[in-house]
């Protein structure tokens, strides 16, 4: 790199302190660096955050989405249908039990799951006798949640289990509520990825009110292996493998450093929501389409997702635009690639290719700037910069200068 140059920007960066090195050096120090005592007190720390009863910690989030399904008795034969604008592990989780996956299409406007389009879906279903779901699963995409109330009336309506998969949205709130208080749903899940809105470096939990759904979470993270020392009699040794479970368990070095990331997280937030506004005042006048973020909510805005305008529809100025940013050392990510578009999805289709044309369009368009909670308003404003560059075509004489700030970006409310 040349004098001057400057460094190249990620589109998300985590941010460890000296308290969360120390807490990570005394386990290192300790006589439990696998699952020891501080993965319990990080579950009791996530499950007071969220309200609920039970937390169960996991090396990863994308483990936690299988051991939910497991422990809903999601197996072959079961469908579990789910957003397509997500990462392939939440649909993947389902494959993993030998279940089939039906992709549904995404709201216009929130880019989650749309409720109008699975209920034409579960309708469709039930009237040509065909299979309806086991279990939905709702990705609360970029943080925003998903309406969850609307969906767990529909899963009354027509039998299925609700998973929230909340990779996400740690922060969140819907409705009063913390994202993970399993109102609406029964597991929650979470992702403690360096990108995240906190991180254990690697690391999942799930969320649930349930007892009995806990305990299977705990025996099948443990290679489906029980203890129990009131049973053991004069063999104190003793345990039983009761289900063929994994090991999908969390260390203690991983749980110490979300445990103490954990106590920073509304700090964490709260920068995300500055700079969100901050994009939203400076990035309005442009020719892009911003995130809405709805009154009854609060997202915990893991990603800052805009549409640049393009009548091309294929993508030709957002694949420009993404180029020219990543030339300026920008980067910008595209998420998500629709599932249902992905060959190995692609291949287990009959005849017919599954569309979505609402998640499709979103696609073609879809832009993420980077967001996270060290970024300072230089590096913010070096982003807005390069993407002003990068639109210049679009901007037209506007592109001469950055637009003055505006008012707050604009809420929506859901609809009833």
């Amino acid at each position: 790199m040349t004098d001057g140059e400057q460094q190249p920007l990620p589109y998300g960066r985590q941010d460890v302190d000296q308290a969360d090195v120390d807490a990570v050096v005394e386990v290192l120090r300790s006589d439990f660096l696998t699952q020891g005592p501080v993965v319990a007190g990080f579950e009791q720390a996530v499950a007071d955050r969220c309200d609920v009863d039970h937390a169960v910690a996991v090396n990863s989030a994308t483990s936690a989405l299988h051991l939910a399904c497991l422990a809903l008795g999601v197996g072959p034969g079961d469908e579990v249908w789910i957003s397509t604008n997500t990462f392939v592990a939440s649909a993947n989780c389902a494959r993993l039990c030998g279940a089939e996956v039906r992709f549904i299409d995404i709201d216009a406007h929130t880019w989650n799951l749309c409720p109008l389009s699975m209920e034409r879906e579960l309708l469709a279903a039930r009237r040509d006798g065909r299979q309806l779901p086991k279990v939905v699963i709702a990705v609360h995409f970029a943080g925003e949640p998903c309406e969850m109330e609307r969906l767990s009336q529909l899963a009354i309506e027509f039998g299925f289990r609700l998973i929230e998969d909340a990779a996400h949205a740690f922060g969140a709130r819907y409705r009063g509520s913390p994202v993970g208080a399993c109102r609406h749903s029964d597991i929650t899940v979470f992702s403690f990825h360096p990108v995240k809105i906190m991180t254990s470096a690697e690391g999942g939990v799930a969320t649930t009110r349930d007892g009995y759904i806990a305990a299977r979470l705990k025996l099948l993270r443990t290679h489906g292996v029980h203890r129990d020392v009131a049973l053991s009699g004069d063999e104190p040794w003793r345990y039983e493998q009761r289900e063929l479970g994994l090991n999908y368990r969390m260390s203690d070095v991983h749980a110490a450093l979300g445990l103490s990331q954990s106590a920073r997280v509304d700090t964490f937030l709260a920068q995300r929501h500055r700079l969100a506004a901050r994009y939203d005042r400076l990035l309005g006048p442009w020719p892009l389409t911003l995130p809405v973020r709805a009154r009854d909510a609060r997202s915990a805005l893991h990603l800052y997702p805009v549409l640049v305008d393009d009548d091309s529809r294929d993508g030709t100025v957002r694949r420009r635009v993404f180029n020219a940013m990543r030339a300026q050392g920008i980067g910008v990510n595209v998420h998500y690639i629709p599932v249902h578009t992905q060959p190995y999805y692609r291949a287990r289709e009959s005849v017919n290719p599954v569309v979505l044309p609402v998640a499709e369009r979103y696609y073609a368009r879809c832009l993420s700037l980077p967001l996270f909670g060290t970024m300072t308003i230089s590096e913010q404003d070096r982003v807005i910069e390069a993407l002003r560059h990068s639109l210049a075509p679009e901007l037209g004489s506007t592109a001469a200068q950055c637009p003055p700030p505006l008012a707050e970006g604009t809420s929506i409310q859901r609809a009833a």
